[in-house]
């Protein structure tokens, strides 16, 4: 994990949701509180959130992005394309960077070492030096049904914001409904 950020993203019932905290840190310095470390892709029904270095999160999006393009949107057969590439190239394979991307239906993270993780439960995924602390919340916030996600996701970034010092409470959401 990179002591960088937490990204945390929720498939749900009714909409698929991330959200990611605003904190960019330098060794133990802040350097600033209001980054914005998620996107919407592919005319808004892909999501997607990085962690790690901004400027291989930067190369890495716009990669994925040519290849969802090229695969007309299929998040699946994308991400497949995506970690081939990522693993087989030279320049890619030395990037610190990881990435969260989902829709609807899938949810995946796909890791520094080029790997596609799809995670257990099918719908909560988190990366970051917080992320397993958000994981925790929000996998306690789920067995609560009158959470909608949106707002699992906010409290489950909150906490993890309280708890890592390299994740703060500045928190961006998107959703895909």
């Amino acid at each position: 994990m990179f002591e960088a950020t937490t990204i945390l993203a929720y498939k749900g019932k009714n909409k698929a949701v991330i959200g990611g905290d605003g904190q960019v840190t330098f060794g133990n310095c802040v350097l600033k509180g209001n980054a914005t470390k998620i996107r919407s892709l592919y005319d808004g029904k892909i999501l997607s959130g990085f962690a790690g270095s901004t400027a291989d999160a930067f190369s890495l999006f716009d990669m994925f992005e040519k290849i969802l393009e090229n695969k007309k949107g299929d998040l699946e057969r994308s991400v497949i394309e995506f970690s081939k590439e990522w693993r087989k190239d030279k320049y890619l394979r030395k990037l610190e960077a990881m990435m969260i991307v989902l829709n609807k239906e899938k949810i995946y993270i796909l890791s520094g070492l080029g790997d596609v993780v799809e995670p257990e439960d099918g719908k909560i995924a988190a990366i970051g030096s917080g992320g397993n602390y958000a994981l925790a919340a929000a996998r306690a916030l789920d067995k609560n049904a009158s959470l909608d996600e949106s707002t699992l996701v906010l409290e489950s970034l909150k906490i993890a914001g309280e708890l890592c010092v390299y994740t703060n409470t500045n928190i961006k959401l998107l959703e895909i409904e």
